[in-house]
């Protein structure tokens, strides 16, 4: 019945190779709003450069559409996704077709023109990019590695050949993304499109990219990092049972490794750490608090209440209750029973 069925419809069966050159052009859903993204008014900081954003959009140019020589005072991005045509830059002419992608810097004269028989489309993405005062960069938590990593993106634009190239590494792809960020507006949306520009930039100057003079991102001092992991989560979890096993089993090293740790970079051991971590902790619960000394050794990792005494004296050389009077004055307990108390 079936194949009678497709028998009576008279179609030829699509074979294999007609099928797959019918490919859907991915960029179609831009050609909707082709001037969306233009609208936004979006700039932001990179490192030392302010980049703004003056246009991101898809063109399509009919058979034969001529761009007439002209230039401008900031970057031109021009990717082909579909299509075929030619460019002039400044005397010479290259062919342009599908996947190529080529810049018009500052004052780079040019002329474009789409094929006399086919249509062509472009992603073009036109930035202002400015050199901004070097005090205004905040520092740390990275700040200097993005700085140098920037400073190196912006200034291989001025190195890229001055002819169209495959784009190898997919910047035009960005331009999706970024039109389907702005369809969704998720939470992060500025931050988003900021990414995706910033993207685009980096994949484009990667025909530059030469491995051997990357500096990287630099390393830890293993030692050190794994001493402030350690440290961090027994300050975190000081008011519960912790052991030597444990804290080498979170941060992922042996217990013998973990005592060597705390012997090289902290000058101490391991025990005596963690009873100088809860010790402390004890102190500061004896001037802000009026908790009775019991409750307080309980809440911070004393199982026996007891056992607290010698080792405070041990420390401190008297007693928590007698250093709680001797510091009285210093501290106030807010809301405290004593106060109440007075009050009354």
């Amino acid at each position: 019945m079936r194949a009678d069925h497709r028998e009576s419809t008279g179609k030829k069966p699509t074979d294999r190779k007609t099928a797959g050159s019918a490919s859907p052009f991915p960029y179609a859903r831009m050609a909707e709003r082709q001037d969306a993204l233009d609208r936004l008014e979006l700039q932001f900081r990179w490192g030392g450069y302010g980049i703004r954003v003056l246009r991101c959009h898809l063109a399509s140019f009919p058979p034969g559409h001529i761009i007439q020589f002209h230039k401008h005072s900031g970057y031109e991005f021009h990717y082909i996704p579909k299509g075929k045509g030619k460019v002039i830059l400044v005397d010479q002419t290259y062919d342009l077709h599908e996947g190529m992608f080529y810049l018009t810097g500052p004052d780079l004269v040019h002329y474009q023109e789409s094929d006399p028989e086919d249509p062509m489309y472009e992603l073009c993405l036109h930035l202002e990019i400015e050199p901004l005062e070097a005090g205004g960069q905040p520092g740390g938590w990275g700040d200097e590695l993005e700085a140098a990593e920037a400073e190196e993106c912006i200034t291989s634009l001025d190195r890229l050949p001055v002819a169209p190239v495959v784009d190898r590494f997919h910047a035009m792809s960005g331009f999706l993304e970024a039109y389907r960020i702005l369809e969704e507006q998720p939470i992060g949306f500025y931050t988003l499109l900021k990414q995706e520009i910033v993207q685009i930039l980096l994949r484009t100057v990667r025909v530059l990219d030469r491995a051997d003079d990357r500096t990287g991102i630099p390393e830890r001092d293993m030692s050190f990092h794994r001493y402030k992991l350690a440290t961090q989560y027994i300050q975190d979890n000081e008011s519960m049972p912790i052991s030597l096993e444990q804290v080498a089993e979170a941060i992922g090293i042996s217990p013998r490794q973990l005592q060597r740790i705390f012997r090289s970079e902290g000058r101490t051991t391991f025990r005596d750490y963690l009873e100088h971590t809860r010790l402390t902790a004890i102190c500061s619960d004896l001037l802000l608090t009026d908790k009775a000394i019991e409750e307080i050794a309980i809440a911070h990792g004393f199982a026996n209440p007891n056992y607290l005494y010698p080792v405070f004296k041990s420390k401190y050389e008297v007693t928590p209750s007698a250093y709680r009077k001797m510091h009285a004055g210093e501290h106030s307990a807010p809301h405290s029973k004593r106060e109440k108390e007075a009050s009354i």
